[in-house]
């Protein structure tokens, strides 16, 4: 055979070694952008992936800081405000990632991109550490973990990170194994990379690598010569403290201090270490014994559900261990194995692992639907060995056939073993992946329900004020609904927050309210009803706003409070079988007067406030509901503006603060509220 013809065929061999693990790297896009787009088609109960959304459509408009048209009605999600403008609490570089995807279509390209390249990397750096079939096996075992599937499928940085610690390992090991500074730079480079990302999780998982540069630098450094070894190390060392400064860099720029990370402006007390932890109104004793115990259940999350293979993941990673020891390991697998040490270890450290959990004893936090996250990076020690174990199982199953067999029989046995495990694995595989994702699919049919008013498009041209069921953001909990970094996009959203000001900074635009009724939570038994509602300004000298109020045939009292600011008034009806109340409320010469039947009441009201009437309807014995009509009131040119009424009917008071819309047809037989707004001197006409 010629020389040609030899280099032909090892290049075809090398060739066609590839092709399984880029059929690998396929399926897992495809699995990724499938789940994408059918389980988490409007996002996951972490409302974070809006926050990395709206990030990357600022780096496309050329923007780090956010500037709303009005303040207080337009902050997203985790922003830091700042003199400057509104900023991210998360590092700009897994939005970039998300920024690529919508530049070539959508962002939801970026998602496949990463599962391919995180099953791809991985085959590599096993490969490395291993060899071909062990590496190819790895990237299976990765494909089986519930995990990595749930966490392809969304907008969050874990596996855009690994992807990136993903890429510093293999050129490390690239660069050890053929000497090539090429690559030592590409993996500083890559570990700088991830820093920028997500510091303590690039520092957790390049940990054992360091260790490993460092002792192999004792003896260039004890005969103090420039070897090809020095030079490399200061390639990698080099590119990943240019990770370090750029990360400062950045810090200074929107924090003002480089030592300041925006996390730690946004919450100073969010972050690592044990003592008092605090984000928000979140504040716990961090001791390292809750830590201990959190981590411990974080850790039987990951075994027993999250793992790759599911149940059997872990333990056969201990067998791919175990074999690693008695063969003598190799100092790739040392590294692998220690990069599951430090992450483990490490994340003891940090008071997220308590958080994900909700209840240390009873998990019911974001951990039960997107898994343990903060160690994602551990699938690719677990995988790796587990890989290993399947592999040294099998192995263990051909030799024994073939000694005790003959070569006919043991192929056979041999294959039959094999047949029945893989199927095993598979179904354990399955089932496990089948529950996270079937879980997170219910709690997507009530975002489904939630978000219907804004299908199949939210209206053109328009402005919809959103309630705030968790304080006052955009995006939580509502992360489809979001706006361009210049607020001007075809629909605007907006807290119920100074509607007026958002109105006239909007004259042009048709204003709606999104409403809802029920508990705004996707875990409970039934979505919310929800509707889109259109809404109008009205303006005069004075204005009346008339509530009519249906009373059931059991009524006995109906109580209404008037109340404005820190001001309030009330009154008691006895409707003696009358079917309704007509209640008016006007407003003229710098008071609320109520008036309804014969009883008038009135309050001062100031430039600004949100006017409010409840009306309690009482029936004795423990009957009744409530009814609330709530309107913003402002003064401008001597004129009194307004808008039109939102409209509660509250059967369950825990519900009426934003849960408890009124929907025609529900509550109790004969209950209704109905409002209109009339100006004086008329301007808009009767509004609803």
């Amino acid at each position: 055979m010629t020389g040609g013809r030899i280099r032909r065929l090892v290049a075809c061999v090398r060739g066609s070694q590839f092709l399984a693990p880029a059929a690998l790297a396929v399926v897992a896009a495809l699995a990724a952008y499938a789940l994408s787009v059918t389980v988490f088609p409007y996002h996951s109960t972490n409302h974070d992936e809006a926050v990395y959304l709206q990030q990357a459509a600022m780096l496309l408009d050329g923007k780090l800081f956010l500037h709303p048209p009005v303040e207080g009605s337009f902050r997203p999600w985790f922003f830091v405000d700042s003199p400057r403008g509104l900023y991210s609490k998360y590092s700009p570089v897994v939005p970039v990632f998300y920024a690529l995807g919508e530049i070539v279509g959508a962002y939801r390209y970026a998602l496949p991109a990463v599962a391919a390249a995180n099953v791809a990397l991985l085959y590599g750096v096993v490969r490395e550490a291993f060899d071909h079939r062990t590496g190819l096996l790895a990237a299976v075992v990765l494909l089986c973990s519930p995990l990595f599937l749930v966490q392809s499928a969304v907008f969050l940085p874990y596996a855009p990170t690994t992807m990136l610690n993903l890429a510093f390992a293999l050129a490390y090991f690239r660069a050890e194994r053929t000497g090539s500074t090429r690559w030592a730079a590409v993996a500083g480079a890559a570990v700088g990379l991830a820093f920028f990302s997500r510091p303590y999780t690039a520092v957790l998982f390049a940990t054992p690598f360091i260790v490993h540069a460092v002792w192999t630098l004792r003896e260039p450094l004890q005969n103090r010569h420039l070897s090809p070894l020095f030079r490399r190390r200061v390639a990698t060392a080099s590119l990943g403290l240019c990770g370090v400064a750029v990360t400062l860099a950045y810090n200074a720029v929107v924090t003002g201090d480089p030592l300041m990370f925006p996390y730690q402006a946004f919450a100073p007390l969010d972050g690592l270490g044990f003592g008092r932890r605090e984000i928000l109104n979140h504040e716990i004793q961090y001791t390292p014994r809750l830590a201990l115990r959190a981590n411990a259940s974080v850790l039987e999350q990951f075994v027993t559900e999250w793992a790759p293979l599911g149940v059997l993941g872990v333990p056969l990673a201990a067998v791919g261990a175990l074999v690693t020891q008695r063969r003598g390991w190799s100092w790739q697998q040392a590294v692998l194995a220690g990069v599951a040490v430090t992450v483990v270890v490490g994340n003891i450290y940090f008071w997220g692992n308590f958080n994900v959990l909700g209840d240390v004893e009873d998990p019911n936090g974001l951990i039960t639907t997107l898994g343990p996250y903060y160690h994602f990076d551990l699938l690719v020690p677990v995988s790796a060995f587990a890989a290993a174990g399947v592999l040294a199982a099998a192995d263990g199953v051909r030799d024994a056939a073939t000694n005790r067999l003959s070569t006919s029989r043991a192929v056979t046995v041999t294959l039959a073993v094999l047949l029945v495990s893989s199927a095993a694995l598979g179904g354990v595989a399955a089932s496990a992946t089948a529950e996270q994702v079937r879980d997170n699919a219910e709690l997507t049919d009530h975002y489904e329900a939630a978000y219907e008013p804004f299908e199949p498009r939210p209206p053109a041209n328009s402005v919809v004020f959103l309630p705030d069921p968790y304080g006052d953001w955009l995006n939580h909990p509502f992360q489809p609904l979001r706006n361009g970094p210049g607020f001007d996009g075809r629909t605007v959203y907006a807290l119920d927050e100074r509607p007026l000001d958002i109105a006239a900074e909007y004259p042009d635009r048709v204003l709606y309210r999104y409403v809802y009724r029920g508990s705004w939570s996707p875990y409970g038994d039934d979505p919310v009803d929800s509707d889109l509602r259109r809404i109008h300004v009205a303006s005069g000298d004075s204005l009346t706003v008339n509530a009519e109020l249906g009373l059931p045939s059991w009524t006995e009292t109906v109580t209404l409070t008037l109340s404005a600011a820190d001001e309030e008034t009330y009154v008691t009806l006895t409707p003696q079988n009358a079917s309704r109340a007509n209640v008016d409320l006007v407003v003229a010469d710098g008071r609320m007067r109520l008036s309804a039947g014969d009883e008038t009441t009135s309050i001062p009201v100031e430039d600004g406030v949100s006017v409010v009437l409840d009306a309690h309807v009482d029936g004795g014995y423990g009957a009744g509901f409530a009814y609330r009509v709530r309107f913003p009131i402002e003064r401008a040119d001597g004129e009194y503006q307004t808008l039109t009424p939102y409209r509660e009917l509250c059967t369950d008071l825990r519900n009426c603060e934003g849960g408890a819309a009124y929907v025609p047809g529900v509550g109790p037989d004969g209950a209704y509220v109905n409002t209109s707004v009339t100006p004086s001197p008329s301007k808009s006409g009767e509004l609803p």
